[in-house]
């Protein structure tokens, strides 16, 4: 007797904007199959105009799973996306549903399909001595050291994420090995799913048009004024508000920024996390590249019909 293949799961990849939540919903809905939300800010409750969080209408009309997981005061790590995740595709292989995860978190995607490197305990010392150096000259710095032993990491966290820029070192300096290559190894690949990665990729101009599109809409749909509350409730020091958009959103609440500005800082730095994104998927993962949503949902499509 042939050995039953496993099912199939597709993971929907690429930069910020480039219309894997668009793609993913139709590929849900053509398949019958759910979506698990891989995105760092879309599991936290109250955080929806900025993370561009999927409606109440496409949710009822798709499951997705993994989104308003937490509260954005309460700790959520990559390690627990990774738990969280493989639970969820467990409840959906029992189902007999097509999952199809989608999103643009590398680390998260990496928890979910093969697994993390815990790392070595903090060190204090070593963490003060970092910290020091970001207080003197600047997170930029601390943010090129980074980039010098451990490339790959530089790419995917923003100079702004102190806290994970310096953890990133502290491993590089306790294990002497860059925490991207530690993750590289991984720990426990899931099991029971043959994993697909399909990946959007348009130009950088298409690309560029899409955030810039997309910054508006957000500023319209009231990114200020959820930020705004998101303070009131939580604080300034709020871990979530430090992100792309959320970060430009604080400033105008304080006064620091006028709107037009935010909206250009915005697009800016939306680009350059979008080229991060690339750097890290196509260094991580094999990934079949499109140019367009046509293409890949051709694709995709293709996988599904050889499954069925």
């Amino acid at each position: 007797m042939a050995a039953v293949a496993p099912p199939l799961l597709t993971a929907l990849v690429g930069p910020t904007a480039a219309g894997k939540s668009a793609l993913g919903l139709r590929l849900a809905l053509a398949q019958g199959g759910e979506i698990v939300s891989c995105d760092s800010l879309q599991v936290y409750r109250g955080l929806d105009v900025g993370s561009a969080k999927p409606t109440i209408e496409e949710r009822r009309r798709v499951p997705h799973h993994l989104v308003d997981v937490v509260d954005p005061d309460e700790p959520f790590s990559a390690a627990d996306y990774g738990r969280r995740g493989r639970e969820t595709l467990a409840s959906i292989r029992e189902r007999g549903v097509p999952p199809l995860v989608v999103g643009g978190t590398g680390l998260y995607l990496r928890a979910l399909l093969h697994g993390l490197f815990e790392g070595p305990s903090r060190d204090d010392a070593l963490r003060g001595r970092l910290e020091a150096m970001a207080a003197r000259y600047g997170e930029a710095r601390l943010h090129r050291r980074l980039a010098q032993v451990d490339p790959d990491s530089a790419a995917r966290i923003e100079p702004a994420d102190r806290i994970r820029v310096v953890r990133a070192l502290e491993v590089f300096h306790k294990t002497g090995r860059p925490l991207s290559g530690h993750h590289r190894a991984g720990a426990e690949p899931l099991r029971g799913f043959e994993v697909r990665y399909l990946g959007l990729a348009p130009s950088r101009d298409a690309l560029r048009t899409a955030i810039e599109v997309r910054t508006r809409r957000m500023l319209a749909e009231g990114l200020v004024e959820e930020t705004r509350t998101l303070i009131e409730r939580y604080g300034p020091e709020l871990r979530p508000l430090q992100s792309i958009g959320y970060r430009q959103a604080a400033a105008v609440v304080r006064g620091a920024l006028r709107v037009d500005e935010a909206q250009r800082d915005i697009v800016k730095e939306t680009m350059r996390y979008a080229k991060r994104q690339m750097t890290w998927f196509r260094h991580q993962e094999q990934v079949a590249w499109c140019a367009d949503a046509a293409e890949a949902e051709a694709i995709a499509t293709r996988w599904h019909a050889e499954r069925s």
